[in-house]
Parts: structure tokens; sequence; C-alpha cells
């Protein structure tokens, strides 16, 4: 199978049902001069104005323990709330709105203020998997409680409100729009197929040998055939399970493992912090089963060099997602990015 079509083409996302337009030869098209790379690397282990520090006051006036791992605690601006007080309204079938329920969490990956997941010790990326693992089986315990999203936000470009290396949960009464795709569509494809769709791509990926960027022994990093971000990501779990609670404790370091390895590539990619958005995707905690979900986890960042971001303007909005390069390049330099931190020249192990 050939790696890619020589021209414009488009490429199909079976997860979300969408065409996306690959057009190779507009990414050296001339721009303007811009820069608009990251802010630097965070060079204090402390930082006595940052609300997520050990011993430090929070914006809503509680004091962080002197926390030495993983801290986590609810979110003191939660973007949900277990209780609704809204009224359901409506003005006819094309204006509807309803309360929705939840629960936010922040866990701090680590007493450190200068380290992310790229530079984390393993031992301390196994305990924010496991706290992961812990949040999911609590709050989708709760029966109101249909889908737990975990996410990390990282650096300001990826969404980050705090400098000090943190994910968040929302737990939520309905199942948010993109897992309810990604739902349907496994769903869908089990049902005409008889297998599972990202079983199938593990498959393929692991065949052609054309976009994987590194692997161990439970999981592989790809730039999805379908990517529409310059340096998109996928994680995905070798092995077919549904969600974080069905992990075993040797898949957690394992989990871990893929995690530093893939960051320290971003980091190395530009030899510059780089930011991005992680979703892990898995399968509702609606008390109903889901042989069809087969865990992953998104990476998304809109740098296409060390200076360069993707904005999605006008067609992208107007029309689709469309790339500038082929997703077959992009796996190729992050294979090329070292494993090896720029900054310690530790490797991720």
């Amino acid at each position: 199978m050939s790696p890619s079509l020589p021209g414009s083409h488009l490429r199909f996302n079976p997860l979300t049902g969408e065409w996306i337009l690959v057009c190779p030869k507009r990414g050296a098209r001339p721009q303007s001069e811009k820069d608009e790379r990251p802010p630097p690397e965070c060079e204090s282990a402390y930082d006595p104005s940052c609300y997520l520090c050990p011993g430090n006051m929070r914006a809503s006036g509680v004091r962080n323990p002197a926390y030495s791992s993983v801290f986590a605690f609810d979110n003191d601006f939660a973007a949900l709330s277990p209780d609704v007080t809204e009224t359901p309204q409506s003005h006819g079938a094309l204006m509807q709105a309803r309360g929705e329920r939840g629960i936010c969490r922040v866990i701090c990956y680590s007493p450190r203020h200068d380290l992310g997941p790229s530079r984390l010790d393993p031992a301390q990326l196994r305990a924010a998997v496991d706290e992961w693992a812990l949040e999911y089986d609590r709050l989708g315990a709760i029966p109101w409680i249909n889908y737990v999203q975990i996410f990390e936000n990282h650096g300001a470009i990826g969404g980050a409100s705090n400098r000090h290396p943190h994910s968040q949960i929302w737990a939520s009464a309905d199942v948010p729009c993109d897992p309810s795709k990604e739902q349907s569509l496994q769903k869908a494809y089990a049902d005409a197929h008889g297998t599972c769709l990202l079983c199938d791509y593990v498959k393929l990926e692991r065949g052609l040998r054309q976009r994987i960027v590194c692997e161990n022994e439970g999981f592989l990093v790809v730039v999805p055939y379908w990517a529409t971000w310059p340096f998109e990501t996928m994680v995905l779990g070798k092995r077919h399970f549904g969600a974080i609670d069905a992990m075993t404790p040797v898949e957690h370091g394992l989990l871990a493992d893929i995690i530093g390895k893939i960051s320290a590539r971003y980091d190395n990619l530009f030899h510059a912090p780089f930011p991005y958005s992680m979703a892990l995707h898995q399968m509702p905690t609606d008390g109903r089963e889901h042989p069809e979900w087969h865990f992953h986890a998104h990476y998304y960042s809109p740098m296409r060099s060390a200076t360069v971001q993707k904005v999605q303007a006008g067609y992208e909005l107007g029309a689709g997602r469309e790339r500038d390069d082929l997703p077959e390049d992009a796996a190729a330099a992050l294979r090329a990015s070292s494993e090896i931190h720029y900054l310690d020249g530790r490797q991720k192990a």
C-alpha cells in the first residue's frame, strides 16, 4: 500500500465519520515572518505564587497540603456542579436548553512546578495513571455520572491556565459529543464487521509501519492516517479493553512509560516545551456493556514548527478539516526525535 497520494486528496476518519482534505504542496507556501513559539521552560521547582504548588494558598482560600506525590482535589472553579438548578427551556425544536450535572477534579502530577510528563520520573507518571484509574472508578460508580473525561492541557498554547503540570477530570451526566460520536461509529463498525474498529486499525498500522512513532509491550503511538493537526498522535492499547479500570498493574506502568516517551519526543522535536491537549477516550460509565469500545488517547497541538502555529481559519471553519502536509512526514519527524530529553539527558525508561 502506497504511503500517500502525491497530490491533494481526502482521507476518511472512521472515528468521526469526516473526510479530511490533505494538501501536501501547501506546506511549502511562503508565509509572513512571525514568532509564535511557546514560553521557555520553567526553571523553578517551586513557585511561591503558584496556586498548585505544595503549601500554597489556592484562589479559593484553601491551602494545599505539603504533598510529595500526586495531589487530587475538587476544582475550585468547576465547569460543572453536582446540583442542577436550571429549568429546561425550549422555544420549539430550534431552541432547546437544559442543565448539566457533573464533578470536576484536578490532578497535580507532582510537587515539582517545573517537571511535566516529558521529564517526570517513571514512578511519578505511574502514580498519575494510578490516580486516573481510581478517579475513573470512584466517579464512574456514582449512579448519575455517565462519562468520565480525563484530559490535560499542557502549556499556555495548549490551554493550560497554570504552568504547574496537572490534568483534569470532568465527569458528567451526559456523554460528551466527541466520545458519543466515537461510540456510535465503533458500535456500527463492530456490528457490520464483527471486529473492533481500533483493533483492526492497530493491526493495519503495525503491518504498514508508516505512521508508528513509538511503542512498548502494551501501547502503540501513531500519527493517525486521518490526522488533522500537524503533529497529532494517538495512543492505542495493543490489547482490547474499554477503559482504564480494565488495565492490569503492568499496563498502568506501560501507559505511564508511553506517555513519557511521546512527551519527550514532542519537546525534543524543536528543543522547546511542546504545548498540547491530551484526552483519554474510554467507555461510558452508564452501567451498560460496551464491547465496541477500545481505550485510546488523543494528542493535539497547533505547532507546525518551533515558531509557527496552525490556525483553523477560513476553509476549516467554513468547509471542513484540512492539513498542509502528510501524516507520514510528521510521524517520521517524531520517530527521529529522541526519547532522551534535551534538558536533562535522561532517557525515559
